[in-house]
């Protein structure tokens, strides 16, 4: 927390001054999307900035011999259909 807090007003219809110096800081300017979370009481502002989106990168990388997601879900289907294939073929020699 900083010793020194910046302070804006909201005005009637719900809008908010950023102060100048925040958003220097935060590299927040025209056009800049908000998230807004709530948490033990806070609310917390995040610009959405090109610095932000970046920090995301490589999050789902895969370790090596580690499957994603959707070769699991193709080889999942793919046990599915053999297994209703063996199903077909059993009740055809009967």
């Amino acid at each position: 927390m900083s010793a020194n807090p910046e302070v804006a007003y909201v005005t009637s219809k719900g809008r908010v001054v950023i102060p100048a110096k925040i958003r220097r800081k935060f590299g927040i300017k025209t056009g800049i999307r908000l998230i807004f979370q709530e948490g033990n009481g806070r609310l917390v502002v995040q610009p959405v900035t090109k610095e932000y989106i970046s920090s995301f990168r490589g999050i789902f990388k895969l370790k090596p011999g580690e499957k994603s997601a959707v070769q699991e879900l193709l080889a999942d289907r793919a046990k599915e259909r053999a297994r209703g294939d063996r199903n077909i073929e059993a009740d055809r020699r009967r």
